[in-house]
């Protein structure tokens, strides 16, 4: 069992910055992939940075040079720097990991809020 736990979300203006990070306890040990996913009233859940298993990264097209993830492997921690928000990044952000097994682990998520 992994835990995923989620935080700095809050409420900015566009063009600010906020960072969230994800914690995972548990079986950490066992994870393959993470990765960060967001999701907008009335949209579909969506992928926006993420660790590949090889260690690489990659970036939905909306985020790549304002968006950075990045990880403490030590403390198990995934961080995303978000710079130069916009109000449509709106949205809850969720942590997500994929073990070696395949199985899939959700944090509960943290809701960033950018206003105009």
């Amino acid at each position: 069992q992994v835990q995923l736990v989620e935080s700095g979300g809050g409420l900015v203006q566009a063009g600010g910055s906020l960072r969230l990070s994800c914690a995972a306890s548990g079986s950490a040990f066992s994870i393959n992939r993470v990765g960060w996913y967001r999701q907008a009233p009335g949209k579909q859940r969506e992928k926006v940075a993420g660790f590949t298993g090889g260690g690489n990264t990659n970036y939905a097209d909306s985020v790549k040079g304002r968006f950075t993830i990045s990880r403490d492997n030590a403390k198990n921690i995934v961080y995303l720097q978000m710079n130069s928000l916009e109000p449509e990044d709106t949205a809850v952000y969720y942590c997500n990991c994929v073990n070696m097994y395949g199985r899939n682990y959700w944090g509960q998520g943290t809701q960033v809020t950018v206003s105009s």
